[in-house]
């Protein structure tokens, strides 16, 4: 059979430029994200429609395309059903050929708020891209496999000395917040760490491929932070990829601290000793609170990737209320979608508990200190 009437001879191509995700999980269904060239659009479709669109090369027609679907869905496509769907994606402008989306180039821009005294962000650089692209070629050796694993390395022993020394450490945080000296130089070194962390995601992003969007600094006084903003972060090719991508800030962070940390195990006794421990315990939970699984911070983002999710959050809330109350709507999720929920659900208790001890420990620290 071919693809009946008129159509079956076309040969639709996607604009270039329209990005399509791998599955993801959203509540009980698997949707794909998809991206518009024109001003960063993004609007989730079903694996169908995913199928389909990712196969609109220009070079296959319309019945060949109705070949391969019946093969894979077991179905073939009617005549409304292909003019649907190329109303659908001509309609977004995601057709070679035709109209972008009216207003589409502006749209991005317009919806951003104004900056005010108490509120607002600025970009740093004109070509966020190219500054990237630079930082990435002094530091591309270090992300080759081997020097990554012997850094991750690195950090994984340092990581489990500072644990075996954390009554030290405590004391000398305890310290640094009696001193508003020693506080506001702790506060600028952990400061100056969260722009290398964002740095660090827009090398990382242009390492594996990606398209950095802007480097800036956004503030809601008091607080003052750098940001960094990768366009096709979603889309990127592999999912490991886009785990690398979202955990080097926390990784920059540790790496940061590597020279403090043999500072203080080589200070004697005493008052710079005391500070050092107090900056190596704030580093550390400052790097490990990005890694807590709550949107937006960096961990629920590779909680996200490596459970194949988006709207995670959400997703796993609606889950865990349905399953809680044992409502029959939770048996529409597939098993794949139930652990994930469940097992999101889980680093979420496990990571609040890591941090409300650490967040004990100091508060006692500074009560019992004499």
């Amino acid at each position: 059979m071919t693809a009946p009437g008129s159509l079956a001879g076309l040969r639709p191509r996607l604009r270039p430029g329209v990005l399509v995700s791998e599955p993801l999980l959203l509540g009980p269904r698997t949707v794909h994200l998809v991206r518009a060239p024109e001003g960063g659009r993004t609007f989730e479709v079903g694996p169908r429609e995913a199928f389909l669109m990712t196969r609109l090369d220009g070079a296959r027609t319309l019945e060949e395309l109705g070949g391969a679907y019946a093969e894979a869905f077991g179905r073939r496509l009617g005549e409304a059903n292909w003019r649907q769907l190329l109303a659908l994606l001509g309609g977004r402008g995601l057709l070679a050929g035709g109209p972008a989306t009216p207003g589409a180039g502006g749209g991005e821009a317009a919806a951003k708020p104004g900056n005010g005294v108490l509120r607002g962000r600025v970009r740093l650089v004109a070509d966020a891209h190219a500054t990237a692209g630079r930082l990435h070629r002094a530091v591309r050796p270090l992300l080759a496999p081997v020097p990554a694993v012997a850094l991750l390395t690195l950090l994984t022993g340092m990581t489990a000395v500072l644990a075996w020394h954390l009554p030290e450490l405590v004391d000398g945080a305890a310290a640094v917040f009696r001193n508003p000296v020693l506080l506001v130089a702790v506060a600028t070194a952990l400061w100056f760490s969260t722009a290398l962390h964002e740095l660090a995601h827009a090398v990382t992003a242009r390492h594996h491929g990606g398209r950095v969007g802007e480097i800036g600094l956004r503030w809601r006084l008091p607080v003052v932070i750098m940001y960094c903003t990768v366009d096709d972060y979603p889309f990127l090719p592999g999912r490991r990829r886009r785990i690398a991508v979202a955990g080097a800030g926390a990784v920059t962070n540790l790496l940061f601290l590597v020279p403090f940390a043999a500072w203080w195990l080589l200070a004697p006794e005493g008052g710079t000793r005391e500070a050092l421990a107090g900056l190596l315990f704030l580093g550390v939970l400052q790097a490990f609170a990005m890694l807590v699984p709550l949107p937006p911070l960096d961990g629920y983002t590779i909680v996200s990737q490596a459970l194949g999710a988006t709207r995670l959050a959400t997703s796993s809330r609606t889950y865990l209320g349905l399953a809680l109350r044992r409502d029959p709507a939770a048996a529409a999720h597939p098993p794949r979608a139930r652990r994930a929920y469940t097992v999101y659900g889980l680093c979420v208790v496990l990571a609040g508990a890591a941090l409300l001890g650490a967040f004990v420990l100091l508060v006692d620290a500074l009560l019992t200190a004499p």
